[in-house]
């Protein structure tokens, strides 16, 4: 005959197993219908760790509305051999013949009618196990009582499995989405030192209570970066990052090892993470010598984890967790192993990226003059801002080459694209301008040979340039002689704060065969200054549209009276914080004429150098 009561008891305890997030949120539904067996007078379920610690016990008997609840960790070894295996296993015991020091549940058992203990012990987990058990009477079917058991037994180990499994899935898509996230910060970042950083500050407190990461160099390992969920301790974790031996000693052994290796208890022994009394006293100070393996109060044993940061088949660092939590909230090696790939990609592109900008940056200074000439009859500065973040080489370029007659010629280019291939055409172009200049060769002519210095080469690429020549005059003036091939026009800023554009035009470089070049002359006097620049300074646009170009003699005018090197950096600055858009290089060189007395000996003066914008 089927038990109606029992069977429907056991169906709300499917359900509210299906709905519970803690074993013990059963205990209403187990416990209940249990007691009310005919012949049942005592339900005592206990919970161990290990073999035989006991975390709590709860006992409900008849008559009682409330439960005895005693949470304890206190430790039975006699427990031990009452753990089960795999599987649950039920027995009968009589009540008289349980020993105390083995059953805790004894005394309660002792205060009721029954006079057997039919108990079911099974395992939950890994780190435990459980029993479940009634004090029966001489009236009770006990196969029946051990059946039930059985069954209530089969649904606290199915809730608990599926708390743990809907656990273990949690914790999946939250580690997914801190490695995305990881991901998208690490990667948005091409500073070397700002990627560790980076590093240590996703993983705490989300993967660790603290964190310390090194970058690998050639002299061993260096360290970047610390933190900690304490203050007091982000700074202790920071001097043993910089100067704890034993802490170099255990990443230099780790050398090429790829798996994270853990690492508690007596394998701390000596190392500033030891769990010790000190350490303990230490936090309960006022917090200024506290050390890493302390959380003070109800601390966990402390644990720590190394894991190598392997990029491209070659080592660029570690990272060091450390842990006061319990064993359940550590990481496991899969994530701690795919968040250290991720670390050691985002660094490794961090790396490249920095060897490729000394690279571009030692390549554009090869590009530019060193030296600018100098005289007491001219001021000459020049201004380079790259605009492209990825530093790719630009193809702009400047000059200024004293001439035989005592003129000075200033030159400035640019070359179409960016890349090795501008770069070889900036340098062509720069230094056949030069050497036809310094032979006095004059501009139109001097952009003829380029031109067919480029067709000669085949280049695929265009570039813009103009020459201008300053020719110093009797009258304490000097001629300005400019040529231009597609190049935007020389501004000239006179000493009264008027600007006027050189009006000069020709064909581009590197299009067509035999081309000539016509030049423009004007005069100009004492104070005037000559600004000559690449299309990026007229090209940054601001947010509304407008370009620079349409402020530019305003902002010139502005000017007026500075030396030459301020006129140069001031323009370049107000272009770059004008731009909302355009990444264009802007180049800029800058020549302000100071005049010769009249009648003075116009030969070549002694020259100066002085260091040009790189």
């Amino acid at each position: 005959m089927v038990d109606d009561t029992w069977s429907s008891a056991l169906h709300r305890l499917w359900q509210a197993a299906s709905r519970a997030e803690e074993v013990s949120a059963l205990a209403d539904d187990v416990y209940a219908p249990l007691l009310a067996t005919p012949g049942v007078h005592l339900v005592v379920g206990t919970r161990w760790e290990d073999p035989q610690i006991l975390r709590y016990m709860r006992a409900l008997a008849a008559g009682s509305d409330s439960p005895v609840i005693t949470a304890t960790s206190r430790s039975v070894p006699e427990a031990a051999v009452r753990e089960p295996g795999d599987e649950p296993v039920v027995t009968r015991i009589p009540v008289a013949g349980l020993d105390d020091a083995g059953w805790p549940e004894a005394e309660l058992l002792r205060r009721t009618p029954g006079a057997t203990f039919v108990v079911c012990t099974f395992r939950l987990d890994h780190r435990g196990w459980a029993s479940l058990g009634v004090g029966v009477d001489a009236s009770a079917d006990v196969a029946a009582v051990e059946g039930r058991l059985a069954q209530a037994v089969d649904v606290i180990v199915a809730c608990h499995t599926g708390i743990l499994q809907r656990g273990r899935e949690a914790r999946r898509g939250a580690d997914d989405a801190l490695l995305a996230e990881a991901s998208l910060q690490m990667d948005s970042s091409l500073d070397v030192e700002e990627t560790l950083r980076r590093v240590a500050r996703i993983a705490v407190p989300a993967v660790a209570d603290g964190a310390l990461v090194h970058l690998l160099r050639s002299e061993g390992p260096e360290f970047v970066s610390a933190t900690h969920v304490a203050v007091q301790q982000r700074r202790a974790l920071e001097e043993i990052g910089r100067e704890n031996l034993w802490l170099a000693a255990l990443l230099a052994r780790r050398g090429e090892d790829e798996d994270t290796v853990f690492l508690s208890g007596p394998e701390l022994d000596g190392s500033p993470f030891a769990d010790t009394a000190e350490a303990t006293e230490a936090t309960e100070g006022d917090g200024d010598g506290a050390r890493p393996g302390a959380a003070g109060g109800d601390r966990h044993s402390t644990v720590i984890s190394v894991s190598t940061l392997r990029a491209r088949g070659r080592v660029v660092g570690s990272i060091t967790f450390v842990y006061q939590r319990p064993e359940a909230r550590l990481p496991d090696n899969a994530f701690l192993r795919s968040l250290a790939t991720r670390a050691a990609l985002s660094i490794d592109n961090a790396l490249l990226y920095e060897l490729r900008r000394h690279a571009v940056l030692s390549l554009q200074e090869h590009l530019l003059p060193s030296q600018l000439p100098v005289t007491d009859q001219w001021d000459l500065s020049a201004s380079y801002e790259v605009g492209d973040p990825m530093l790719d080489v630009g193809g702009d370029f400047y000059d200024a080459v004293p001439r035989p007659d005592g003129s000075i010629a200033l030159l400035i280019g640019d070359v179409c694209g960016r890349g090795a291939e501008a770069a070889a055409l900036t340098g062509l172009a720069r230094h056949t301008l030069r050497t036809l200049l310094e032979q006095g060769t004059d501009p139109g002519t001097a952009l003829s040979r380029l031109n067919r210095a480029l067709r000669q080469e085949r280049a695929s690429r265009f570039l813009t340039a103009v020459v201008t020549t300053l020719a110093p005059r009797a009258d304490g003036t000097a001629l300005l002689t400019t040529c231009s091939a597609g190049h935007p026009s020389p501004l000239v800023l006179r000493s009264d704060g008027t600007v006027s554009e050189v009006l000069t035009g020709g064909l581009l470089l590197g299009v067509l065969d035999d081309v000539s070049y016509e030049s423009h002359e004007e005069h100009i006097g004492p104070g005037d200054t000559v600004v000559l620049f690449t299309d990026g300074l007229t090209e940054s646009r601001e947010a509304g549209g407008a370009f620079f170009e349409s402020v530019l003699p305003v902002r010139l005018a502005a000017l007026r009276g500075f030396d030459a090197a301020h006129i140069a950096e001031s323009l370049t600055q107000q272009a770059k914080a004008y731009r909302a858009s355009g990444q264009d290089d802007i180049a800029l060189l800058v020549a302000r004429w100071t005049g010769v007395p009249p009648g003075a000996d116009l030969l070549p003066h002694p020259l100066q150098l002085v260091k040009a914008a790189r």
